[in-house]
């Protein structure tokens, strides 16, 4: 698995017009599941996205999670962070999960972040041609791949 990690001030999004998921201060985080991606993965990364440290402490230094701050996530599948640019200009998906497994792997992520939060977890919709805003904070973005654990 493969999420893109955004410190925001605010994000939302929304489908055919109609916001369904919106937050103010914390994470938006787009997920990408590959093929062969396990619940270990979708844990590891669940656990990593709620203890980062990458909000202001009282001194300004980046030493609080996204629980400490009592801050809010906004998740969203996006199955093109699957993709391979390695042969020609066209991203190839092939890497991509399919639409079942893709699916139980990032509802298994929202619930893992919403019990480790303590809050319900924003969500666009699975398979759905989606519009996110957000105002990004710093601006602090991470990527982390559950294959490299770096």
């Amino acid at each position: 698995m493969r999420i893109v990690i955004q410190r925001v001030t605010e994000a939302s999004v929304s489908v055919d017009g109609e916001t369904i998921g919106h937050i103010g201060r914390g994470l938006m985080v787009l997920v990408g599941v590959e093929e062969g991606d396990t619940d270990d993965d979708c844990r590891w990364l669940a656990d990593k996205t709620c203890a980062l440290r990458i909000f202001d402490d009282d001194k300004g230094v980046m030493n609080r999670s996204v629980c400490d701050v009592g801050g809010e996530v906004l998740a969203v599948s996006q199955f093109t962070l699957t993709a391979s640019t390695r042969k020609g200009n066209r991203p190839s998906y092939i890497r991509a999960a399919g639409h079942e497994m893709a699916t139980r792997l990032y509802e298994l992520y929202k619930e893992l972040i919403s019990v480790r939060t303590g809050r319900q977890t924003a969500s666009g919709r699975f398979g759905a041609d989606m519009k996110v805003s957000l105002t990004n904070d710093g601006p602090v973005t991470i990527i982390i791949d559950s294959r490299l654990r770096e």
